[in-house]
């Protein structure tokens, strides 16, 4: 979209204001929606639900049926458990099948590898004990750590995280180990497509500033949903422009990097750490302070905040704003704002008028700054 230029003379009032006031945000987010929700909306967000997946559990599933059997039929030397829901659903299909104090004797029997500190609780509550966690949480440190000892014959189960792990399995099976793998849920695509297929939309044309992403697999489902409607390339080119992928760690980032989308990951993979990273970058990355007729204006998404003081734009009024003040004092042609601006509703010269009307109604007294050049348009005065 654009970066971020400083003036010495915005009123500090400013800096008090929510960072992501203006902002519309979409979450892809099935799990801890509202919680991510929340915090995002403390933080003067205005946010978009579309879960991407739903997670489908395998209590009743054969499949985790025949792998907790296959656990149970002898020693287990190491368990790696991926994440708290998967791990505590398996506790609790075992105990439903009459299995559960079975399988614990036998989870405490062997060494208990976690992926991170939400699965150690869930462990730990289970009342057994993990033996090592990589700080980095990743999935991938905790193999390599494996696979510094001889692993030759040892049993190892691997508990899945919604879909398979191939580079986890193979990597412990290429040493040597047997593996069993253990299926507790699933990602499906959700059941209702249009609130994905809609963010779909509102990330090609701009209608948020930001989307999150809290597992790889949502992003994988929102890409495949992206290709099916006919707009991959669309979703691409947005992503790597003016629309910014927060995701809540490498892991869940990996699928868009591979497709060229840089993304903003927080140091420690947690939703408030992804929320404070997000109001740092976005505003950063998105919002543009100009000085026009003796006014300071801060546009930062659908808001502006004139002389220190927060006003909330319509869409089609602030894609007004936005092309305004991209570059003070040139002169914009209502054709020229209206191609500019026709993604955010716009669809005749006439409605461009009427928007800029309601722009200078909007801003009060900063009105002034927007002008009316006879017979060429209009432009952010500079002086």
């Amino acid at each position: 979209m654009f970066p971020a230029s400083a003036t010495s003379r915005e009123p500090a009032v400013s800096a008090a204001l929510p960072p992501l006031l203006g902002f519309t945000v979409g979450v892809t987010a099935a799990r801890r929606r509202d919680e991510l929700a929340n915090l995002l909306e403390r933080r003067g967000a205005r946010v978009v639900h579309a879960p991407a997946l739903r997670i489908v559990p395998l209590a009743d599933d054969s499949l985790l049926l025949a792998a907790t059997r296959e656990c149970l039929t002898r020693p287990l030397d190491a368990v790696i458990a991926t994440t708290a829901i998967g791990f505590r659903g398996w506790v609790e299909a075992a105990e439903g099948w009459g299995l559960g104090e079975r399988l614990r004797d036998r989870l405490d029997g062997a060494r208990l590898f976690t992926r991170g500190p939400k699965v150690t609780g869930a462990v730990r509550a289970a009342g057994l004990t993990e033996c090592w966690s990589p700080r980095s949480e990743s999935g991938a440190e905790l193999v390599a750590h494996l696979l510094t000892e001889n692993l030759a014959g040892l049993r190892i189960a691997v508990q899945l995280h919604g879909e398979p792990l191939p580079d986890m399995v193979e990597g412990l099976r290429a040493a040597g180990a047997e593996v069993v793998e253990i299926p507790v849920y699933r990602w499906e695509p959700p059941d209702d497509l249009r609130p994905v297929r809609r963010m779909v939309e509102l990330i090609v044309t701009g209608g948020v500033s930001a989307v999150t992403f809290t597992s790889a697999p949502a992003v994988v489902s929102l890409l495949r949903i992206a290709r099916e409607m006919g707009q991959f390339d669309e979703l691409l080119t947005a992503l790597r422009g003016e629309v910014l992928p927060a995701c809540v760690g490498p892991v869940c980032a990996a699928p868009l990097e591979r497709q060229g989308v840089a993304t903003v990951t927080p140091d420690r993979f947690r939703l408030g750490a992804l929320v404070r990273t997000l109001s740092d970058e976005l505003p950063r990355r998105r919002v543009r302070t100009v000085e026009a007729a003796g006014h300071v204006l801060r546009v930062q998404g659908g808001a502006v905040i004139v002389n220190g003081e927060p006003v909330m734009l319509a869409p089609r009024t602030a894609a007004v704003l936005d092309a305004l003040t991209e570059r003070p004092g040139r002169v914009l042609s209502r054709a020229e704002l209206l191609r500019r601006t026709g993604t955010a509703g716009l669809t005749d010269e006439h409605a461009v008028e009427m928007t800029v009307a309601r722009l200078r109604t909007a801003l009060g007294p900063a009105g002034c700054a927007v002008e009316t050049v006879i017979k060429r348009g209009y432009r952010l005065a500079v002086v």
